[in-house]
């Protein structure tokens, strides 16, 4: 049973998302596809910054094709993608103090197991260089991030608890399909928008599953 952060297919855990063969299933919220969609909501909250950043571990082997669909979306939109190293606490730190340098408008923040447990040290280097910063987990705005979309984690969770008692009780894994969350979340934290001085457009707004104030 597992839970995927990336493309289960991709990943080698199974050769089809409806019917898997072997012995393995489970819940994919794929936070590693979600990159352009959050990409297009840092254009969208910063419609007139020429160059967005975009923070994210290249150790990870799933950094090179997150990497490849953010500067393709990137292109698409009519602006620079400048990514900036982050596989150690070292070159977090020294990604963002070139921000200013290169003129980043806004930044959009990988799906990365590490980057999430350097949470604290993320939000507080955007808030300090005052960059947008757009996050793939809920988790991040809750703790003083700007926004982020992606897939409800606990939800994520309680889906595989419940996989999981299903083959508890007998069902085989190859007879479940992998099933992906049922939402998308969309969440904005206005009291870092405002601390940015950052007015966030309403049709965000409008469309925010949470809005923190």
């Amino acid at each position: 049973m597992f839970l995927s952060g990336s493309d289960p297919i991709g990943a080698g855990l199974v050769s089809s998302i409806n019917t898997p063969t072997g012995n393995v299933t489970g819940i994919a919220p794929m936070f590693t596809l979600l990159g352009t969609k959050n990409l297009e909501l840092a254009h969208e909250l910063v419609s007139k910054t020429a160059v967005i950043g975009a923070l994210s571990n290249l150790s990870n082997p799933n950094a090179e094709h997150q990497v490849r669909d953010l500067k393709a979306a990137a292109h698409i939109l009519g602006q620079e993608l400048v990514v900036f190293a982050a596989s150690n606490a070292e070159e977090i730190d020294s990604s963002f103090a070139t921000l200013a340098e290169r003129q980043v408008g806004a930044l959009v923040v990988t799906a990365d197991g590490f980057l999430i447990s350097r949470r604290d040290q993320i939000i507080a280097s955007a808030a300090r260089y005052a960059v947008p910063t757009i996050y793939p987990l809920s988790q991040y705005v809750a703790a003083g991030g700007l926004m982020s979309y992606g897939a409800n984690l606990p939800e994520a969770f309680f889906q595989t608890g419940i996989y999981v008692g299903r083959t508890l009780k007998g069902a085989k894994p190859g007879d479940l399909p992998v099933q992906a969350p049922t939402k998308y979340e969309l969440v904005v934290n206005l009291k870092t928008a405002k601390a940015l001085g950052l007015d966030v457009p309403p049709t965000l707004l409008a469309r925010a599953d949470e809005v923190i104030e």
